[in-house]
């Protein structure tokens, strides 16, 4: 199995990458079906920070690479913005390595 890494596709009703009119019970409908297309792919879909109010969402996927996220929108028709390869920074992640120095 190849290693997984962190990428975040983006949505926006703007570009014509998130439907006109989508309902938060549209989108659990939906999610089923990326669901699967995700498993076909090798990807693992964490988290989906959603406004379908505004019309757009911000994914995170864990996933072989790039093409794998890309595969798996295609697979059910859902076009993105774009597909970034990210790395996850927190406070544990980075910032602790670099302790500051007292005055």
């Amino acid at each position: 199995m190849k290693p997984l890494r962190y990428f975040l596709d983006t949505h926006d009703r703007a570009h014509g990458s998130f439907p006109e009119k989508l309902t938060p019970a549209e989108f659990e409908a939906f999610f089923v079906q990326y669901r699967l297309a995700c498993a076909e792919e090798g990807v693992i879909p964490l988290k989906i920070h959603l406004g379908c109010d505004q019309g757009r969402a911000f994914c995170l996927n864990l996933a072989p690479d790039a093409d794998a996220v890309c595969r798996a929108h295609e697979r059910v028709g859902l076009p993105f913005d774009s597909i970034t390869e990210i790395t996850t920074v927190t406070p544990g992640d980075t910032f602790l390595h670099h302790q500051p120095q007292a005055a």
